[in-house]
């Protein structure tokens, strides 16, 4: 079937790094395996990261190998630098998510270098990847607080396009720009999305949405309006930078893929088997707050997913 917008999961990555209760291993594959089989095309599945900073996510490299026995599933994990790309490269992952800030303050506070520092890192892990020749991960350059940051608050625009640039120079092979603390609103979505786009030309971008003050769905379609097919979210719409203070949850999975499939936009995304997969979660986290109003209202009387006319 042809996919219009591709959705990819990261809540086992960015929802979980904020949970103190640490999700069993299993769990972990349990939700991976549920997941690809109602649809997702793409999950993040876990970062290497050392794991004094994240115990969460220890056992990255198990849960990457269970990963990568799913037929058809792309599997991304997040890395901070050239150590996280090693291990990650070891590991035969699809993907490797590289994260810079463009804020200058939440990087240091973040990743602990500036931005200068980080795209010189970032050149070192292209390098990396490619002398591991054929079947090597591709590199992706993730752009975070690309709309504003809880500790500089506004952040210039031309600096996302400049980041993105060389980005591409650099060797990336998609580019991610993310709201990572809710600061973004539909009319500075078109803006910078168009404004990337127009950059780097054929390259993949994707979108990362937090819904900190409630804008992230109305966000999504901005960003579909300015070319954007690809989204990131998370099963339940849990998670959040862990150094960003005031920072919630991303966009809510099931609701993302509610809003593409009642637009026309086929997803791949069995709607009633991805709810079924909240299940997994909230037993192995039975405090775990979970979001999403297509969970609690389900889907309308007579709806029809994957884009088909009733």
């Amino acid at each position: 079937m042809t996919i219009d917008v591709i959705v990819r999961e990261v809540g086992m990555r960015d929802g979980l790094q904020s949970i103190p209760d640490i999700m069993p291993t299993e769990t972990k594959k349990a939700w991976c395996s549920a997941e690809a089989a109602a649809g997702m095309p793409e999950i993040e599945v876990s970062s290497f990261v050392p794991p004094k900073l994240l115990p969460q996510l220890a056992d990255a490299g198990e849960v990457v190998a269970h990963a990568l026995t799913i037929p058809g599933l792309t599997v991304a994990a997040l890395i901070p630098n050239v150590k996280g790309a090693e291990r990650g490269i070891a590991t035969k992952v699809h993907k490797l998510n590289y994260v810079m800030s463009v804020s200058e303050g939440h990087n240091m506070s973040n990743v602990r270098r500036t931005t200068a520092q980080s795209m010189e890192d970032f050149r070192r892990v292209v390098d990396l990847a490619r002398a591991a020749g054929p079947g090597r991960p591709k590199i992706v350059g993730c752009l975070a607080t690309a709309f504003g940051c809880t500790i500089e608050g506004k952040v210039d625009e031309a600096r996302v396009t400049r980041f993105a640039a060389e980005y591409v120079e650099a060797g990336a092979d998609e580019i991610v720009v993310a709201d990572t603390v809710g600061y973004g609103n539909p009319a500075a979505v078109q803006r910078v999305f168009k404004a990337v786009i127009a950059t780097v030309g054929k390259l993949p971008v994707a979108a990362h949405f937090h819904d900190t003050r409630g804008l992230g769905l109305a966000n999504v379609h901005a960003a579909l309006e300015a070319g954007v097919r690809a989204f990131d979210a998370s099963l339940g719409g849990f998670g959040g930078c862990p150094y960003a203070p005031g920072a919630t949850g991303n966009i809510v999975m099931e609701d993302l893929v509610f809003l593409c499939e009642s637009m026309g936009l086929r997803t791949g995304v069995d709607l009633a088997k991805l709810v079924a997969v909240r299940d997994i979660v909230q037993r192995a986290l039975p405090n775990l707050v979970m979001y999403g109003n297509l969970a609690k209202a389900g889907l309308p009387k007579n709806f029809t997913p994957l884009g088909r006319a009733a």
